[in-house]
């Protein structure tokens, strides 16, 4: 092994995938990592100790339609990304797919040629981009407008292809009746990242947009076709496929408990599932309201919705998704760490290091012990971490 010059000790360690005990975080002199027993660390390198708590890979969140009180929507531009991204990166989540809400081809256009520019600018956070909608089907709209969902036609399959050349990263939430097979095909083998949802599509129908490529489900259970004795629906034929990730917004609103226990049940061994916040506009700030498309969303205890009730988006952030999976579902806690850095990750075109351990302090977590209330370990070393010379 290579000189290790710096560990962090006393703590649990998720690498993305499995919960350690044990062991330590090293870090070697070739910028690698290792993950040695306690008892192995040389005398010589610089051990910082931890009374408890765990080091996991900062969040993946494929689904941020805002945060920092401000909306994608609102506005397609460098510095809205920024806005929203801070908001995510201070509670955890270290790379992101800006979503844009079923919109106008010139706002999904703008949106595109910001994420790029981003990029470019190394705003910090930002992955690519997730276009939800407007393929989608009126009858399952949710909160998108329903004035500006079509049929995708030549122009847009061009303008999503021309995405995926100039992006890292491209997701297209779609629905079945609103996108056609060859469609589906065609933007899969470029590279695009195509999700099912916003669908009353049937089983066999949604069956055979997987076949043709569909490798994902936008937020399960809401927004689609439910699973029923006779008609499996989009659920259905989620659950059924172990090649189908499908996201998840486990805020105990959008998905009752038992419900999501169910249904990870039923997707093992696979573990596709992955945890989205489905955010808006309120993450990462004190507001109680904000406007969606020219349509009010009110805050409360957690909830938001239109003023008839209908759910739009979540008050949520990676961490709480993390609790009510582990205290409310009865998930194994390496389990939801995984749900929420490496299996998001496994989705992406271009990850780099993310979902995963890694020497940029920046990108890993630290959590208290019996807390869940993450801190970068780059900033918590100093406060919580004791530098001392390893025992002989």
């Amino acid at each position: 092994m290579t000189k290790i010059v710096k560990a962090y000790a006393g703590a649990q360690i998720h690498d993305g995938h499995t919960l350690h005990e044990n062991r330590a975080l090293a870090v070697l002199q070739d910028g690698q990592v290792a993950l040695p027993l306690h008892h192995e660390l040389p005398p010589d390198c610089d051990i910082h100790k931890f009374d408890g708590g765990v080091i996991v890979p900062g969040f993946v969140d494929l689904q941020v339609n805002g945060g920092g009180g401000i909306m994608f929507n609102d506005n397609q531009s460098v510095d809205t990304l920024a806005t929203i991204a801070r908001a995510h990166t201070g509670k955890g989540t270290v790379a992101i797919l800006p979503t844009l809400i079923t919109d106008t081809p010139d706002r999904t256009r703008a949106a595109i040629t910001a994420v790029e520019q981003a990029i470019a600018q190394r705003v910090d956070g930002i992955a690519g981009i997730h276009l939800e909608g407007p393929h989608l089907s009126v009858t399952r709209k949710g909160a998108h407008d329903p004035d500006l969902i079509r049929p995708m036609e030549e122009d847009d399959l061009r303008l999503l292809l021309h995405a995926g050349d100039r992006l890292p990263n491209v997701m297209v939430t779609v629905a079945p009746e609103s996108t056609s097979l060859s469609q589906i095909t065609t933007l899969t083998d470029a590279g695009v990242i195509v999700s099912l949802g916003h669908t009353d599509a049937d089983h066999d129908t949604c069956m055979a947009a997987f076949d043709a490529g569909a490798s994902c489900v936008t937020h399960l259970f809401n927004a689609m076709s439910q699973m029923g004795n006779r008609e499996p629906g989009l659920v259905g034929a989620a659950l059924a496929r172990d090649d189908v990730y499908a996201g998840l917004i486990a805020d105990g609103i959008h998905v009752h408990p038992a419900t999501m226990r169910n249904a990870l049940a039923a997707k093992s061994p696979s573990d596709r599932i992955f945890l989205v916040t489905d955010a808006m506009a309120t993450a990462g700030s004190d507001i109680e309201s904000f406007t969606l498309n020219g349509r009010d969303v009110f805050r409360n205890a957690h909830r938001l919705t239109l003023a008839d009730g209908t759910l739009a988006g979540a008050d949520l952030d990676m961490a709480r998704a993390i609790s009510v999976l582990i205290e409310e579902v009865g998930e194994d806690p390496g389990v939801a760490f995984t749900r929420a850095t490496s299996t998001p990750a496994e989705l992406l075109r271009e990850r780099g290091e993310l979902g995963r351990l890694s020497s940029n302090l920046d990108r890993l977590l630290y959590f208290d012990p019996g807390t869940l209330h993450p801190q970068r370990l780059s900033e918590v070393q100093a406060i919580q971490a004791i530098s001392t010379p390893a025992a002989p």
